[in-house]
């Protein structure tokens, strides 16, 4: 055999990802301890549920639209890190105003400063992982960083009910453990270098409608569908209301965001490796199906069985999802502009979002969950048959703009 025909060697995944992924894991470890008990704080505080998904949407919305200045200021400036580290600082100042908040206004205020810290580090780091992933694992690069960030997810909550059933701790006990994860990922990403050959030459991007056409037709192609998945993907809260509606005890309602956490990190790395060799859009369609099977039986659900089993199909549907969609992104997306693309995409999702959480909200507070629940699996449905449409659009760039 001579040495053309020997088989091609996969890069390795690069340890400034790897290194990421560990901030991810802790920052997500500390918010998910939140998030599975936010349901029930603002609903010990008054809350109704239309009011949730309103602030849900609205704290999603804030990161999507940050996003799109942090992506964009992170081209302009040709460095990265700077705005990660900044936005992982802030989301970890501000948790400690979850356990002294005594107002819906102040669980508000500090959900949103949470969220703008998410929104400034989310596009720069994207970017910064689409920049150092070699273009045969891009998918594989995505995934793993998707898979670390969940791997929090599952430990945070898990940790809560531990706290909650094994150690008899209060709810604002459990707020303030979740302060400490927080610190170690922004002592942990203080150690991380951005290497040198990630600074790039300042790109900065005319936002206007002219400048912003430099991304081209592919990437707005993506933008619309990522707007319709969006628009089928409703806020996780409402997972953690429809068990409080179905009696699941207190101690045990951090366990809704296990279940979807544990089933999103078992498959979004081999989803991502899995999308290196076969069609993203194919199983970007697939994971939008597994969204109407989930909905449908949370809709159903009337005992614990179905109800869980619809959280899991819910946790399948994001792991075959959220990494894809990034991994789209950096493939029809010019180089230069790659953290811009994020950002933008990022803000019409966002939109989609907001609209969707306030009308889930909505619907359960007139109609009931069921309601809910099927309105989102018909969004769905809809978005997995656009999906299949749009494949031959959504080709990749053949090389780095």
């Amino acid at each position: 055999m001579t040495a053309d025909a020997a088989p091609a060697i996969r890069p390795r995944i690069p340890a400034t990802i790897w290194a990421l992924g560990f901030v991810s894991l802790f920052t997500d470890m500390g918010s998910e301890m939140v998030h599975s008990l936010l349901p029930v704080l603002l609903t010990g505080l008054g809350a109704s549920a239309l009011t949730i998904g309103l602030i849900e949407g609205s704290a999603e919305a804030l990161v999507l639209v940050t996003k799109v200045f942090s992506g964009y200021i992170s081209d302009a400036i040709g460095r990265r890190k700077p705005l990660v580290l900044l936005g992982y600082g802030l989301a970890t100042a501000v948790k400690p105003l979850f356990p002294l908040a005594t107002s819906v206004t102040m669980v508000t205020t500090a959900r949103l400063l949470d969220r703008f810290g998410k929104g400034i580090r989310g596009a720069p780091r994207d970017a910064l992982v689409g920049d150092l992933a070699p273009a045969e694992i891009r998918g594989a690069c995505f995934g793993l960083r998707q898979s670390m960030d969940t791997v929090g997810a599952v430990l945070g909550p898990l940790i809560a009910v531990m706290l909650l059933w094994g150690f008899a701790a209060s709810l604002h006990t459990v707020l303030w453990v979740a302060v400490v994860p927080g610190i170690v990922a922004v002592l942990l990403l203080l150690k991380v270098p951005e290497p040198a050959d990630t600074v790039r030459k300042t790109a900065r991007l005319p936002l206007s409608r002219e400048g912003l056409a430099r991304l081209g037709p592919r990437f707005w192609r993506l933008s619309m569908l990522g707007v319709l998945i969006a628009l089928a993907r409703f806020s996780e809260a409402f997972l953690v209301l429809r068990a409080s509606e179905r009696h699941v005890p207190l101690r045990f309602i951090p366990l809704v965001l296990v279940v979807m956490s544990v089933v999103y990190t078992l498959t979004a790395y081999p989803i991502g490796r899995l999308s290196d060799r076969v069609s993203r859009t194919t199983l970007l369609a697939l994971g939008m199906l597994a969204l109407v099977g989930a909905d449908a039986m949370l809709a159903l659900a009337n005992g614990y069985g179905l109800l869980f089993l619809g959280i899991a199909m819910w946790g399948l549907h994001m792991g075959m999802t959220q990494g894809l969609l990034a991994t789209l992104i950096a493939d029809v997306s010019p180089v230069a502009y790659r953290g811009t693309a994020f950002g933008v995409f990022n803000l019409m999702s966002g939109a989609g979002l907001l609209a969707a959480s306030a009308l889930a909200g909505w619907l359960w507070d007139r109609n009931g969950p069921p309601a809910t629940f099927w309105a989102g699996a018909a969004l769905a449905l809809i978005a997995a048959v656009w999906t299949l449409l749009a494949r031959n659009a959504l080709a990749p760039l053949t090389a780095d703009a």
